[in-house]
């Protein structure tokens, strides 16, 4: 079993949403990640989701796309990638790890390799952008038989049939595309979204990860009215091309840190 789910049951016990930051593994540099990942831990990230660096990177903005060509330049792999989660097991035994890339490192690498690999080293979940749930099966079915969640991402366009499909495949949590779009773009549509989550809830208990264009506390606050999780990622990769390395942990905390009280504070408000 991986620690997704009671991760979240402790969340719920509590009344509070889970903050979901993600890093590109490998960015601005190999030394950093794991580093980087306890400094967000500090700041209060519930769940990490670690990107494994690809040459195209489909669902990614600029921002991310960035981020792999920085980390793929450093020669970071899949395998170099599952070793930063191995040592980030080191020190850290409790929060949830998800992996989230594209289908072609896992093939490259052999998916029974991959599964026990990842397993070994303490990953919790999965996120391949491009396996449809219609066609992996066996992708499922060896995580699962790992104790890793296979999560799935849900966008604005999913009809109901493929909601149930998705919901069915997926476990851990569900990731909820906010836009039509590639992450990190600007036109986010927090109504519509919120006009949706009622559908998916409907068909899946799943918790739901809202994520691809939350920017700020105020964006993330509102997200988790009516969402499990928030999900922030082509921001923090903003703020780390901005600092500089020996800095990074510092600022990525300082600017989690207001989104961690954001969401703290729309809980308490939340109790009656």
């Amino acid at each position: 079993m991986s620690r997704i789910a009671p991760c979240f049951e402790a969340l719920r016990a509590a009344g509070r949403k889970a903050l979901i930051p993600y890093l590109t593994a490998g960015d601005p540099n190999p030394a950093l990640t794991v580093p980087l990942l306890h400094a967000l831990v500090a700041a209060g990230a519930d769940i990490v989701e670690l990107g494994v660096p690809f040459s195209d990177p489909m669902a990614d903005g600029p921002v991310i796309q960035r981020a792999s060509e920085r980390a793929l330049a450093h020669g970071v792999t899949l395998a170099s990638v599952i070793d930063m989660v191995r040592e980030f097991r080191s020190e850290d035994r409790a929060t949830p790890v998800v992996l989230m890339g594209y289908a072609n490192p896992i093939e490259a690498m052999g998916l029974a390799r991959f599964v026990a690999a990842a397993q070994a080293a303490g990953v919790d979940g999965v996120l391949v952008v491009d396996y449809p749930p219609e066609e992996c099966g066996s992708y499922v079915e060896a995580l699962r038989g790992a104790g890793i969640d296979p999560v799935f991402l849900l966008a604005p366009t999913t009809r109901e049939a493929r909601l149930r499909r998705i919901a069915q495949a997926g476990s851990g949590y569900l990731y909820y595309v906010s836009l039509r779009g590639v992450t990190g773009a600007a036109h986010l549509d927090l109504d519509e979204v919120e006009r949706r989550l009622p559908l998916v809830r409907a068909v899946s208990a799943l918790p739901i990860g809202v994520g691809f264009g939350i920017r700020d506390a105020a964006s993330a606050a509102r997200a988790a009215r009516f969402a499990d999780a928030v999900v922030i990622g082509s921001r923090l990769i903003e703020e780390l091309e901005r600092s500089e390395p020996a800095r990074a942990a510092e600022r990525l905390q300082a600017f989690l840190r207001p989104i961690r009280a954001a969401l703290d504070a729309r809980a308490r408000e939340a109790v009656p």
